[in-house]
């Protein structure tokens, strides 16, 4: 069943309006036609089962609600990726596979060791490109929710906004103490907000290890093999749901 996105507004007691591009792939690309059934989820853990109803010619796509429920996608704890900004096109495969994974935010990160360096009209237009793989990747999971793309930060930006989280984790190639990570992990708890540090290829300065952990990050092994940037956050993230998934 195709499922769709819409802001709260766009809800009302018996029909939900869906607007924009999302009206022309329904009508022309799909070629869905009035009577089928869709779902829609409205970004605050609501979920609707629809019929379509009309179309209000290219810009409107009115649906009948024919059944509502809270939205049960979600992890019990919002995982924000703190992710060091790779080379190519690896951002488009990390955003992907971690919204699949049930990330709840994504924040490119410039570190010391990044190639990349965005100037703000290319971080602009990069960022549009990953949040549209974001909303795609919501909607083949069933995600109640389109994780958000944040602006690219500094590494002192990050690790500021990382310490209003309740976890922090920052998976280290030179860390040792698979028993230790374990422990760290199985004490994360439902509710808790989960940071996760991930740097990009060459991985993190000693330096920015050491600034991690004074504001409040636990530094952990994700194996004695090396793992790429792209892998990283996916291995944290797959343990991380597999732990908190209700």
């Amino acid at each position: 069943m195709q499922h769709f996105f819409v802001p709260p507004s766009q809800v009302e007691e018996t029909e939900i309006m869906i607007t924009g591009s999302d009206v022309n792939h329904m009508k022309n690309v799909l070629r869905m036609r009035p009577g089928e059934e869709v779902s829609v989820s409205d970004g605050n853990n609501c979920h609707y089962l629809c019929r379509i109803k009309e179309y209000e010619g290219t810009a409107e796509a009115v649906l009948d609600i024919v059944q509502r429920q809270e939205n049960d996608t979600e992890l019990s704890s919002k995982i924000y990726l703190f992710q060091g900004l790779p080379k190519q096109d690896k951002m488009e495969l990390i955003v992907q596979k971690a919204v699949e994974l049930g990330v709840y935010q994504i924040i490119p990160v410039a570190t010391k060791r990044c190639v990349v360096r965005l100037d703000e009209k290319k971080a602009e237009k990069k960022i549009k490109r990953w949040q549209e793989i974001s909303k795609s990747a919501a909607k083949q999971s069933g995600r109640g929710l389109v994780p958000e793309i944040k602006n690219v930060l500094s590494w002192q930006e990050a690790l500021r906004e990382g310490k209003a989280l309740d976890v922090l984790l920052i998976p280290y190639e030179l860390e040792e103490g698979m028993a230790k990570t374990k422990e760290i992990l199985a004490a994360i708890c439902p509710g808790q907000s989960v940071g996760i540090f991930i740097g990009p290829e060459g991985g993190f300065e000693k330096e920015e290890v050491l600034e991690a952990l004074e504001a409040g990050a636990e530094a952990i092994t994700l194996g004695r093999r090396i793992l790429r940037t792209e892998t990283a956050g996916i291995t944290t993230l797959s343990v991380l749901m597999f732990q908190l998934e209700e």
